[in-house]
């Protein structure tokens, strides 16, 4: 199996003697959506931050695609996407200036983002008026959509998604998982979802990681988890959110 993400030993804090993540080793399976769960303060964030080079770890070594995170930062982060809650648009460009932003600086040609543009807009099935609008005149769904269309602009290799749709009522958020999915089937990107909601990442996650106070409480196969979980931490977040 190839990996898309790996953690050796991975420790990190932010005061003395408390440690958000601690001595964690993992890897993650690439081509996959792999979803991170835990609750509020468990350190899913600080992996997600960790691999797009926001943080660096005190100690151990993150490895993306099988190589160590390169000191050229801003070619490593372009090759990944990275999606938020909330979508994060800039306010005062329209929408498609907002998507094209990254391909407008890495020197794409006006057919080549505009391309693309409609491309990613017809797998989102966003109607075409969205372009020349502005982010306040969509819906809090549409905007998600277009902060996915953002992300996944420059065909990165790699998708980082921080709880992207939490913010979404639960009716739209149904249309957002379709789409995400089929986008997903479409692109073949590695993606890494954090979320606490664990019917959103049995729903949309090939490969389960649970984590517990800087601590990874399970890792397996979606299904393995399902059917076997490891301590009785991971069967009661199973049996409360399922």
């Amino acid at each position: 199996m190839s990996f898309c993400v790996e953690f050796d030993q991975v420790s990190k804090s932010f005061t003395p003697g408390t440690r958000v993540l601690d001595e964690v080793s993992l890897s993650l399976p690439e081509g996959l959506t792999t979803a991170v769960v835990g609750e509020s303060g468990s350190g899913k964030t600080t992996l997600l931050q960790l691999v797009n080079a926001v943080l660096w770890p005190d100690q151990g070594q993150v490895r993306v695609f099988g190589k160590p995170i390169p000191e050229d930062l801003v070619a490593h982060r372009r090759a990944i996407g990275y999606s938020v809650q909330g979508a994060g648009l800039f306010p005062h460009l329209t929408n498609l200036e907002n998507v094209q932003l990254l391909a407008r600086l890495e020197g794409w040609s006006s057919q080549q983002m505009h391309d693309r543009f409609d491309e990613l807009r017809q797998q989102m099935e966003l109607d075409t008026d969205v372009a020349d609008r502005y982010p306040q005149e969509l819906s809090g769904g549409q905007q998600q959509r277009i902060g996915l269309c953002r992300a996944l602009m420059l065909r990165p290799r790699m998708l980082l998604l921080d709880e992207p749709f939490s913010a979404v009522d639960p009716i739209t958020r149904v249309g957002i998982y379709e789409r995400f999915q089929e986008v997903q089937r479409l692109e073949g990107v590695s993606t890494l979802l954090v979320t606490h909601d664990m019917r959103e990442a049995v729903k949309l996650a090939s490969y389960l990681v649970i984590v517990r106070s800087g601590r990874i409480e399970q890792a397996g196969t979606t299904s393995h988890v399902l059917q076997e979980p490891g301590s009785d931490y991971v069967a009661n977040l199973l049996a409360q959110q399922l």
